[in-house]
């Protein structure tokens, strides 16, 4: 899937604290858009043909000794055939000065050089969860979020049924709210999604009879949360007295997200239910399931009953 998304070079530099050797441009407007990154070893050699201009460089020790056998013409002429092909910025790590040849090449083609005191795999494992993060897809979905002793569930249903009321009620109980009425969902990978609020309504909550609030400000810093990974969906629909509704909890459904298949439950709303300790509940017990653990299978066994066989049933939610 081709990535559209971007993020700017001065976001990394702020996040990673990196120091400006040389700045070209307004870093602002320096977009990357690959979540690779490049440590040139074979195309310091020489060998280009795969090279991937829209990575970010990283030289470390072993770049840098390899540079360090050459004349300072050669290693300038090593350096030219690496930067003529314009990648987005070089990092260079240890503290490492750069030599000259490689400022002299980074002003000819104008690519900006940084550097910091990390290793080399430290920066780059932190370099590539702020990549994942920022370039993941995305999606922007009506629901809740919430994060439950430790599971972030994302509360989706029609408008009224309850759901902000619901999030104020476990805010209350010790929980965190991550966002409200819009749910920003990113794939960080094939198992993993997260979830966090558009910056300009974050920690805001729409209570219809009162209007908006804000949670930070009413309930402390404690109650909110800026992201959260997505464990469960639960959906919350009036009480339908013709439905069936599953009362022993062997059905295993999903829902898809991103291509993702999240666990999700459908919990009936009528007067008298208290879905803030229901909504407990549905978190404890998945994350029981997740640890190998199911009450209606050690119920079955009890009773001297074969357990029948789970079926994954996905089912289509819109929200």
């Amino acid at each position: 899937m081709e990535n559209k998304f971007s993020v700017s070079l001065s976001k990394i530099i702020k996040d990673l604290s990196l120091d400006v050797a040389y700045m070209p441009n307004d870093p602002e407007k320096i977009k990357i858009t690959s979540k690779d990154l490049t440590r040139p070893g074979l195309e310091l050699t020489g060998f280009l043909d795969f090279f991937d201009n829209s990575r970010i460089i990283l030289f470390g020790n072993t770049e840098n000794s390899y540079l360090n056998r050459f004349s300072p013409e050669q290693r300038f002429h090593v350096i030219d055939r690496v930067f003529a092909l314009d990648p987005p910025a070089i990092i260079v790590t240890r503290n490492i000065i750069p030599y000259g040849e490689l400022m002299s090449a980074a002003e000819k083609y104008k690519i900006p050089v940084l550097r910091t005191s990390e290793t080399t795999s430290a920066l780059s494992a932190a370099l590539v969860n702020i990549l994942n993060m920022e370039l993941a897809p995305r999606v922007t979905r009506h629901g809740v979020l919430v994060e439950v002793y430790g599971e972030g569930l994302l509360l989706v249903g029609d408008s009224g049924v309850g759901k902000s009321e619901t999030a104020i009620e476990l805010i209350k109980r010790g929980h965190r709210l991550i966002a409200d009425d819009a749910v920003e969902i990113r794939k960080i990978s094939n198992t993993s999604l997260i979830g966090s609020a558009p910056e300009n309504i974050r920690h805001f909550i729409e209570l219809r009879g009162i209007g908006i609030i804000n949670a930070r400000r009413i309930f402390g810093m404690g109650s909110v949360k800026l992201s959260e990974k997505i464990d469960m969906v639960i959906n919350l629909e009036l009480w339908d007295n013709k439905k069936v509704y599953d009362r022993m909890g062997m059905s295993n459904e999903t829902t898809e997200i991103l291509g993702n298949q999240i666990p999700i439950v459908t919990i009936p709303v009528k007067p008298g239910r208290n879905l803030a300790v229901i909504i407990e509940v549905a978190a404890m017990n998945n994350r029981q399931r997740k640890m190998g653990y199911n009450a209606a299978r050690e119920l079955f066994a009890a009773l001297g009953l074969d357990y029948p066989e789970e079926e994954e049933t996905e089912v289509k939610v819109d929200f």
